[in-house]
Order: C-alpha cells, then structure tokens, then sequence
C-alpha cells in the first residue's frame, strides 16, 4: 500500500520522534565542531541505506538483500582502507577477494549478471558501502561522545527532511480510512523504533566499546535471520544464494581473524 520512499521515511521519522525527548540533553553534550559529523552519521548510517534497502526490496526477495547485507565488514576494511589510513595486509585482501567472489556468484550464478533481476541489487551494495563509512568515521570521529547523543541528534534532525518527503511523495494524500494504510504505516513505525532507534543507540556503543571491525561483524547474523523469514514468506531461496552466502562469510571470517 506505501510506496518504498513511505515506509523508509515512516521508519527515520518514527526513530526520531521517539528519541525527541532526549534531544536537547543530547545536543547539549555534543560539541559544535562534531555537530556536523553527527548529522552525516545519521545521513550514512540510517537515512540512506533505509531508502535504498526499501527500493532494492521492491525488485529483489529479502532472503537476497540479507545475504547482500553480509559485506558489511568487507566494506569496512575497504572504506577504512580508503578513507581513513586503516592499515591493511594479505590476509585481509584475501578476505575481500573471497567476500566479493561470494557476491559474483550471487548475482551472476550462470556466469553473467542478469541486470533484469539484479540490477536492484547495486542499491543493498551502496548501502553497505555507506555502513562502512559510518562505522569508521563514528569510530574514528565521535569515540568522545555517548551512543544516546549520537543517535538521538543524528535521527532528530532528520524528521523535518522525513517529513518533507512525505509529503512530497503523496503520504498525506493516501485514504486514511483504509485499514491497509495504517497496518502498513504502524510496520513501519515499529521498525523504526526498535529496528532502527533502540538499534542504532546499541549498535553506537558496540563501536564505541568493542571496535570498528567487531562491530560491523553484527553483519553475520543478518543473512540467516533474512534467510529465515524468507522461508516463512515462501520467498524462492536456491543453493547458488547459499554458496555465496557461504563465500561471503568466510571473506568477513578470514578478514577479521587474527594472525
């Protein structure tokens, strides 16, 4: 019944609407330089990647955006490589050769890649880029301020550009006497408090606390919760998915192992 662009801005809105009551403690403990930095944490973290999973998951089934989901870790140590001088060596670029080989056979299991049925694909793989990012600034950047503050001045100051989307995309004009609609917004909603508020305050200390490439790791278990639901939706799940997801874990397992 919701557009893609509907259920991602339900989902921010809602994070941040429930973490509004600690938004002015929040502000207040964060200093006006890292200001800008908390904000983009918000934008790489959660904003983006929660519209591009809801596009890519028109097209494509969520047991396969889940298996996707699993190189996060890969995307950290190449960001981190990239963009923030993280020390790299053999191991881990077997690691991601291994990783991205799994995620060859995912979307190319004949040989080719069918853009048909997998084009959708590409907009899981920017999002996990953009969780590399987020996992190395936060890491990086913001180790001097709490998960709560984090969270709650990242996902406040994107309720008015939630709202504006909504707005622009037709929300407000949908027939709220239909029952559909609010099923469909209340899902979102819940999402949004437990998937992404209550989540991200977690996910921001477990970086904070246990590191960059422990944290992004969480990424393991995703996989095989979306692999599960998608049996429960009857989604089509083949055995090249689980290869490549096979594939995927042992890149992140080889990537993060110590020596």
């Amino acid at each position: 019944m919701l557009l893609p662009y509907h259920v991602a801005s339900i989902r921010i809105l809602s994070a941040g609407i429930v973490l509004l009551p600690f938004a002015w403690k929040s502000y207040k403990k964060i200093p006006h330089n890292q200001l800008g930095t908390v904000i983009l944490s918000g934008f790489l973290g959660s904003f983006l990647p929660a519209f591009l999973f809801c596009i890519a998951e028109t097209k494509v089934d969520s047991s396969f955006a889940g298996i996707l989901n699993a190189l996060t870790p890969l995307c950290t140590i190449i960001t981190g490589v990239i963009f923030f001088g993280m020390k790299t060596n053999m191991q881990k670029v077997t690691g991601v050769l291994i990783g991205f080989a799994g995620l060859y056979l995912l979307v190319a299991p004949n040989g080719h890649i069918d853009f048909t049925n997998y084009s959708y694909s590409i907009f899981v793989l920017i999002a996990t880029i953009f969780y590399g990012i987020n996992v190395n600034m936060v890491g990086r950047y913001l180790h001097n301020i709490n998960s709560l503050s984090i969270a709650t001045v990242s996902f406040v100051f994107l309720i008015i550009p939630c709202l504006l989307i909504l707005s622009f995309t037709g929300y407000f004009a949908l027939p709220f006497d239909n029952k559909e609609v609010w099923i469909s917004t209340a899902a979102g909603s819940v999402l949004g408090i437990f998937g992404t508020a209550i989540a991200s305050v977690l996910y921001y200390r477990l970086i904070k606390n246990a590191g960059v490439l422990f944290a992004s790791m969480i990424s393991y278990g995703v996989p095989f919760i979306a692999l599960l639901f998608g049996v429960l939706l009857r989604e089509k799940i083949l055995p090249i998915q689980l290869v490549s997801l096979a594939f995927i874990l042992a890149g992140v397992y080889i990537v993060n192992r110590k020596r």
